[in-house]
């Protein structure tokens, strides 16, 4: 039951990027009145844009917990800290690669991804 939780989870989350960009964000950003945010609307459409695919990426590691769950009846703290971690370190990629590091939730989501790491290998 925990695998088709997962992969329906995964399924979710590849087709909410997918039809996010191509029905909702593409859309929206061919408006000329999207808030300008350090001077233009770049920026804000960069912060759109990846807080809606960093959805996807904590979907995903649901998708992780999920079947790391399905394997053992008592799963460790570590595994659990571990896939968290990954995605705090994902979450810190895109936050970082779609806005160039002008968006500093990545600094954030890097230290949450050490923390969680450090503890599940402590």
């Amino acid at each position: 039951m925990l695998i088709l939780a997962a992969a329906l989870t995964l399924f979710i989350g590849i087709v909410h990027s997918y039809l996010g960009e191509r029905y909702l964000l593409s859309r929206l950003f061919k408006r000329d009145n999207l808030p300008q945010l350090l001077g233009s609307d770049w920026f804000t459409k960069r912060v759109l844009r990846f807080a809606w695919h960093l959805t996807t990426v904590a979907w995903f590691g649901f998708a992780a917990i999920f079947v790391a769950l399905s394997g053992s009846a008592e799963l460790k703290q570590g595994v659990v800290l571990t896939i968290i971690s990954v995605v705090f370190l994902m979450s810190g990629l895109v936050s970082f690669s779609f806005t160039k590091g002008k968006h500093i939730s990545w600094v954030i989501f890097w230290a949450i991804a050490a923390l969680a790491y450090y503890v599940a290998n402590s």
